[in-house]
């Protein structure tokens, strides 16, 4: 437990790592993002709608509403992405500076 937000009491809290920027991404129903690599190293936070992620080696992954990503194919061949649902896709994105 730590104070993170006196005077409110302590909580569970991880440290905190910095970010180089931070944004949202929208996927409008019916999008599909052809195999590209990840901009950056970054986290993907799902906040509504359904996608579905594909690998590059074919292993696909259907995540929800909640669901964290960290992406880190910078390189390569990447991934693709699909919007899967009948609503728009937000996610929000937290990048990752470089190493």
């Amino acid at each position: 437990m730590a104070k993170a937000a006196p005077p409110a009491p302590p909580s569970l809290v991880s440290a905190f790592n910095p970010a180089s920027g931070y944004g949202f991404f929208s996927a409008p129903v019916g999008w599909f993002g052809d195999l590209h690599p990840a901009p950056a190293r970054q986290f993907m936070v799902l906040l509504s709608g359904d996608m579905e992620i594909e690998a590059s080696d074919g292993c696909k992954l259907n995540i929800g509403p909640g669901d964290i990503l960290l992406l880190q194919d910078t390189w390569g061949k990447g991934h693709r992405s699909r919007n899967i649902s009948f609503e728009i896709g937000h996610f929000f994105v937290a990048q990752i500076p470089p190493q």
